[in-house]
């Protein structure tokens, strides 16, 4: 496994002539938290399902904490070391809230009272209702207690933040880190980039089925500039097409370059072409995911 949490490579998935994942090869360090991020449609849901070995894969291979995802014996053992949380939940509609939990409970020897508690405390949740009575909300709280009162090596969420309102998220956001200063390797997908900047440590960008971005946080913030040129002149902006540009946009006498690298040979082209103003800022992880998968669309 080469010390990995996750690990896959080539890893393909076709439905028909459409291939939902396409190659894929990534790496997920362990003890870290990953978000996952990309367009509806884009994949995600998919691998994380081929991950879990709830769907096999056309092509390629895997391994998530050392077991191979497409050996059923191995998926099996799996799923007793991470915990999950997918979009559909994964409850037992006709159970109350309490009786899920004793289910649930019953099948873990990590699990931890103190924890369920806490979060039974924190999220208000109704004991004696049954789950198919709860709201959208509710039930994304209830699977987050049955996921969290567990001390899984691993933790995978997809989109965990659906339904919960802002309170929620924040005790959420605040809980996964919790959980990754613990030890605790996260991999989650959210369409809440906003939220990703927040905890993750590492992102995978995924778009139309091929990883776009794979890259730490840090790393992403260290590189990635927006660099705006004012001009007494109209700029031509094919003078700004050079290593480390991702996009080139032109508006007026202003051109405003998105930059992955080498910000400061832009800056330099730019005062040589005769710049009168020059500004650098950092970007946000939202600024780069809609330049990644806006110019991915683009160049197809």
């Amino acid at each position: 496994m080469n010390g990995y949490a996750i690990e896959t490579s080539g890893l393909t998935k076709r439905y028909g002539n459409v291939e939902a994942v396409t190659d894929l090869t990534l790496a997920v360090k362990p003890q870290a938290i990953t978000g996952f991020i990309g367009r509806n449609g884009a994949g995600k849901s998919t691998t994380i399902k081929m991950l879990l070995g709830m769907v096999r894969p056309s092509a390629g291979s895997g391994r998530v904490l050392g077991d191979n995802i497409d050996v059923a014996s191995e998926s099996v053992a799996l799923r007793r070391k991470l915990a999950y949380v997918g979009e559909d939940k994964g409850l037992y509609a006709y159970l109350t809230v309490g009786a899920m939990i004793q289910f649930m409970r019953s099948f873990y020897g990590d699990w931890r009272p103190d924890v369920e508690q806490r979060l039974l405390r924190m999220y208000q949740l109704p004991l004696e209702r049954k789950v198919k009575a709860l709201s959208k909300g509710m039930r994304t709280k209830l699977a987050l207690l049955l996921a969290l009162s567990r001390r899984p090596e691993l933790l995978i969420l997809d989109e965990p933040t659906d339904g919960l309102d802002p309170v929620s998220i924040e005790e959420l956001l605040q809980t996964l880190s919790g959980l990754g200063s613990e030890g605790t390797t996260i991999f989650f997908s959210s369409h809440q980039l906003a939220d990703v900047e927040r905890v993750a440590d590492d992102i995978l960008m995924i778009d139309r089925g091929r990883i776009v971005m794979d890259m730490s946080l840090d790393e992403m913030r260290e590189k990635y500039r927006r660099i705006t040129l004012g001009f007494d002149h109209q700029p031509q902006p094919d003078n700004f097409q050079m290593p480390g540009v991702e996009r080139v946009r032109c508006s007026g006498r202003q051109i405003t370059v998105m930059a992955s690298s080498l910000a400061d040979e832009v800056v330099a082209r730019g005062r040589s072409l005769g710049a009168v103003s020059v500004d650098v800022a950092p970007v946000s992880l939202r600024e780069v995911f809609l330049e990644t998968v806006q110019g991915d669309s683009q160049s197809r």
